[in-house]
């Protein structure tokens, strides 16, 4: 069915009354963005007492907090693969079921191979989430909607984090770090289930009247993406399709600048709550409450951010204005970690932190990039590419971080983040360009 995109200030009006299903749809995203994150999380949590239990050094630390990012950066193009194929009505619940399953064994893990192991098939099953999501808001979300959707479901991975990293302590501190991994595994499986029984796509859904879908339609929603009523043979992927994604300037500036950008987000995943445990000698309850304090500035980082685009461009500001400049401004307020370096005071630091993952829930929506940039029948692969650039600082950053610091310094760290940060800006200036669709 073809799609036709009008002027994004152009309004859009209909006779009949349009029903609001987008936005269940937007909140199921969220919830399931929520115990993404909290599955990733979990282990940076648990990982001093693994740590003191298993014997482990920095370097080793480095490696199981990394070990999520190995089998999650290899899998993003297989999972790209899958997202065209697979509805997200299905591809989504088996991921979720299977990663699920996996971090309920890790709380049972007796050795320190087993963890990495399993931590390894947590990243892997995790691989096509985020192409999944870009799909579905692609599909249910109008161009001049999309940012703030995208805004409001990323959202979720800094309230997740923010106010279940103290629930999680607390567990762990009257129970043991086992549970958990028990317990956030469990409602992951929970939640697979509600997912398939209640998500559908726009043209299947009978909760979505036609007047909503033809808003969604002409204002650029790709409705049919997903679809039943979409379910013709599927064409290989073909060497110039890969070359296609990989061969466009415009697509490596956003798949560098996302690199950039989530390599302060797994710093603030892995290290950041060992930083105040064993570098600040904080005790586990109160790092509980200082580390979710980055966590709330990066979640009103994220909802400016998505509002503030859609506004922008509801004003007439162009695509590439109100999608890039949000991203740029807060790769620029990231770099403020480096001030934790030039300090002793906890509350300094903290504020530091505070104002850099700010900065990086800014930045966070650069999922509306994909979905302005990445040519129409390759959403799946585009979005896969771009995740598996961008997460292979989920590999690098605790390996890295791990070599630079030592046991009485960590200052390198924060070094190194700002560097990165700094390259993350100069590939959005440069790289990107004008925001227009690729062809192909």
């Amino acid at each position: 069915m073809p799609q036709t995109m009008p002027s994004v200030a152009e309004p859009i009006t209909g006779s009949a009354k349009r029903t609001r299903m987008r936005y269940v749809v937007a909140i199921m995203l969220f919830l399931t963005v929520v115990i993404n994150y909290m599955d990733r999380s979990n282990l940076s949590v648990a990982a001093p007492l693994i740590s003191a239990e298993f014997g482990l050094d920095t370097a080793q630390q480095g490696l199981l907090l990394s070990a999520f990012g190995w089998t999650y950066a290899a899998m993003q193009l297989p999972g790209g693969w899958l997202v065209d194929r697979v509805p997200p009505r299905l591809l989504y619940p088996i991921c979720l079921v299977l990663w699920s399953v996996a971090t309920i064994f890790m709380g049972m893990a007796g050795s320190f191979v087993a963890l990495i192991v399993l931590r390894l098939a947590v990243g892997g099953f995790e691989a096509p989430a985020y192409p999944i999501n870009n799909k579905v808001v692609t599909a249910w979300f109008p161009e001049r909607e999309r940012a703030t959707a995208i805004g409001f479901y990323t959202s979720g991975q800094f309230i997740g984090l923010a106010l279940l990293t103290p629930v999680l302590i607390w567990l762990q501190h009257a129970m043991s770090w086992h549970w958990v991994f028990v317990i956030t595994g469990a409602v992951g499986v929970l939640w697979g289930v509600l997912w398939y029984l209640l998500y559908r796509n726009p043209m299947d859904s009978k909760r979505a009247n036609t007047a909503e879908i033809e808003y969604i339609r002409a204002g650029g929603g790709l409705v049919s993406l997903g679809s039943d009523e979409a379910n013709e043979v599927k064409p290989k992927l073909t060497k110039k399709d890969f070359a296609l994604v990989l061969g466009r300037r415009k697509l490596w500036g956003i798949y560098i600048g996302q690199f950039c950008l989530t390599s302060t987000l797994w710093f603030f995943l892995t290290w950041f709550p060992t930083y105040l445990v064993s570098y600040r000698q904080m005790d586990y309850i109160k790092t509980g409450f200082l580390t979710s304090l980055p966590f709330i500035a990066a979640l009103v980082g994220v909802l400016i951010s998505g509002v503030l685009s859609d506004f922008m461009l509801k004003r007439g500001v162009s695509l590439g204005t109100a999608r890039k400049l949000p991203i740029i401004i807060g790769l620029l307020l990231s770099m403020s970690m480096i001030g934790a370096i030039f300090t002793d005071s906890t509350a300094l630091v903290i504020t530091f932190m505070s104002i850099a993952f700010f900065g990086n829930g800014l930045a966070s929506i650069t999922w509306s990039l994909v979905s302005a940039l990445a040519p129409a029948r390759l959403i799946g692969l585009t979005g896969g590419m771009f995740n598996f650039i961008g997460n292979l600082s989920s590999i690098a950053t605790p390996i890295v971080i791990g070599l630079l610091v030592t046991k009485t310094d960590f200052g390198p760290a924060f070094i190194y983040m700002t560097v990165i940060a700094a390259a993350g800006i100069l590939s959005y200036v440069l790289l990107v360009g004008k925001v227009k669709r690729v062809e192909g």
